[in-house]
């Protein structure tokens, strides 16, 4: 269980800071919620703390776990070249699995082929996520602010 202050991570929003637990009464059923406060903008988020472990909430990495991603972030490769639909999927696989490198390829891969041929709508709001994602997270860990997040992360990505 989490407690209110500490720094968490949704695979899917990237970090914030836990502001509150709040017990909220939904069709007769009490349920606590974790009021997260995201790291990039001004959304909150509220997670059921019982489905918080099957949802992949997980508290944001150490500093030196940071730095061994940053250190990774040289090998990541860019993926095939596969169909819009493919593509994806894949890519919100590499996202819901909450492993900061398949995030990174996801980033990678979106991005060069955004400087080559340019991204669909969804693409740009998948990439736009992604580096959410790793940015928030990165900047935390290593407390940095987030564009200082993504400048050592795109530098490491040569992107």
């Amino acid at each position: 269980m989490f407690q209110i202050g500490d720094k968490i991570v949704h695979p899917l929003h990237g970090a914030g800071v836990i502001e509150d637990i709040v017990e909220r009464t939904i069709d007769g059923e009490s349920t606590r919620y974790y009021a997260l406060k995201l790291a990039l903008d001004d959304t909150q988020l509220f997670l059921p703390v019982d489905a918080c472990e099957k949802l992949g909430i997980r508290p944001v990495c150490s500093k030196k776990q940071a730095e061994d991603f940053l250190a990774r972030l040289d090998d990541v490769a860019r993926g095939e070249d596969k169909g819009w639909n493919q593509r994806y999927r894949e890519n919100m696989l590499h996202i819901r699995s909450g492993d900061l490198l398949e995030v990174a390829q996801v980033v990678k891969n979106l991005a060069e082929r955004e400087s080559e041929r340019g991204l669909s709508t969804g693409e740009k709001k998948m990439l736009s996520s992604a580096r959410q994602i790793l940015d928030s997270e990165i900047a935390f860990a290593l407390g940095k602010t987030p564009q200082e997040a993504q400048a050592l992360i795109n530098e490491r990505l040569c992107i």
